[in-house]
């Protein structure tokens, strides 16, 4: 599993692509969600294990009364649920396609059906992280736990990364805006310092701008991780696909971190250039060169000199320009014929 690697820190960042319920209930959707992941370069796939009998009621409301054909919220949990075997045949897709299977759990339940399944860690989002007898089920299974940071205060997540330290579960915390889609000012990106700096952990960002730019801003910053909505198009039917990106853009963030990986590896030592820039510098250098045929005793100045290329190892440079302004030369030079220190006078 490539979240092992993760926490062994032989693999530097972890992407997700969040399903959520962008497959809006069709297994065959849900497959092919997969097969489109995989050829992002993306970690991860997740998706959200909903039993409505095990977490909702037939009361519960809408917070967005968005769907054609459900008449409540439980009957669009009923439309969403997969049984345990087309969850497995989706783990087992997943890991053809060499992407870890995530799966948020709602219920004890659900998160009982995906234990026996085989998923390699859990993630709780910015709603679940208070459900402690459901995230004291997944930490006692000894597996990485995932916090989204959403909706806690400073001292709410004091609390869960203790809970979850206590234990000695691998941890990753997510900073998290819990607004669909969320605006660039809403998103406090440099908390990312904050908690790499405060509870010594893994971290990265749980994002729902529908762009990519969050994640990468947070990768620059030292995010290990990062998790995206993601769907095939934002013409597609369900709540979350505001908030999504597309798979062009996700396989972005794919390429974008691994270009920000590389430059922060790179030595910030300026007191010397390596060999490949001492090249350039010679090829973009310049000399001083005569502007004009030149005769002994001419004086130079600026209708005798010109600073062009190429760069002359023998010539003058152009920092000492100043230096022989106002001598005379000393021989005769051709116009387009680099100066050298021999040729001018003292």
């Amino acid at each position: 599993m490539k979240i092992t690697n993760f926490f062994s820190n032989r693999q530097n960042t972890y992407i997700i692509a969040e399903i959520s319920q962008n497959h809006d209930g069709s297994l065959g959707q849900a497959h092919a969600f997969i097969d489109a992941v995989a050829k992002t370069g993306a970690d991860a796939i997740k998706f959200q294990t909903h039993i409505a009998a095990e977490e909702s009621t037939p009361g519960e409301p809408f917070r967005v009364n968005f769907s054609y054909c459900d008449k409540t919220r439980y009957d669009y949990w009923k439309r969403m649920e997969f049984s345990e075997e087309q969850w497995r045949g989706l783990f087992e897709h997943a890991a053809e396609k060499g992407l870890d299977f995530l799966s948020s759990p709602f219920s004890v339940a659900a998160l009982e059906m995906l234990e026996r399944i085989g998923v390699p860690a859990w993630k709780f989002g910015a709603g679940e992280v208070f459900n402690e007898v459901l995230l004291k089920k997944a930490i006692k299974t000894g597996k990485p736990i995932i916090l989204s940071t959403g909706l806690s205060t400073m001292e709410d997540i004091d609390h869960q990364v203790e809970i979850v330290k206590r234990a000695g579960n691998p941890l990753l915390l997510m900073q998290c805006t819990t607004a669909y889609p969320s605006q660039a000012e809403e998103i406090p990106i440099k908390l990312i310092e904050v908690y790499r700096e405060r509870y010594g952990c893994p971290v990265g960002i749980s994002d729902h701008s529908a762009t990519i730019y969050p994640s990468l801003a947070a990768f620059s910053l030292g995010a290990r991780a990062a998790e995206v909505h993601v769907t095939m198009s934002r013409e597609m039917f369900g709540p979350d696909v505001k908030a999504s990106v597309t798979m062009e853009e996700l396989r972005g963030i794919v390429e974008g971190a691994e270009f920000i990986e590389k430059m922060l590896a790179v030595s910030e030592n300026k007191d010397k250039l390596s060999d490949s820039q001492k090249e350039l510098r010679a090829i973009f250098s310049k000399s001083i060169y005569a502007k004009k045929d030149l005769r002994a005793g001419d004086v130079l100045d600026e209708n005798a000199l010109a600073i062009k290329k190429p760069f002359a190892e023998c010539g003058i440079a152009v920092s000492d320009y100043d230096r022989i302004v106002g001598r005379c030369i000393m021989a005769n030079i051709a116009a387009d014929e680099v100066i050298k220190w021999e040729d001018v006078g003292k």
